[in-house]
């Protein structure tokens, strides 16, 4: 999974930025909470939670060399499949590993 870089469409590789707890129930909320690339008109994500940082990581961790330790991801070819979604529980063990990368 690759984000556009800010401001342009150069892609940019997946990266962790840091780990959160979700602390309250999802709720809707059709609020700007940033600008939305042009490309994508007026989304504006309207579900949402409130999260508690539990660790930002000073850089990002790239996310590509930690698939073949990650124990969530079963097929490691085909990995973006399994993060391709709002939310994911992922096992402790992969959890401590990505926090120990930041």
């Amino acid at each position: 999974m690759c984000r556009p870089a800010e401001g342009g469409d150069e892609i940019l590789p997946s990266a962790v930025a840091g780990a959160f707890e979700v602390v309250s129930e999802g709720y809707e909320d059709a609020t700007p909470l940033f600008v939305t690339p042009e490309r994508m008109g007026d989304e504006v994500f309207p579900y949402r939670m409130k999260l508690k940082p539990i660790k930002i990581f000073k850089e990002p961790v790239a996310f590509k060399p930690l698939i073949p330790a990650l124990s969530f991801i079963t097929n490691k070819k085909m990995w973006t499949g399994h993060i391709r979604v709002a939310m994911r529980e992922i096992p402790e063990e992969d959890y401590q590993l990505i926090l120990s990368k930041g």
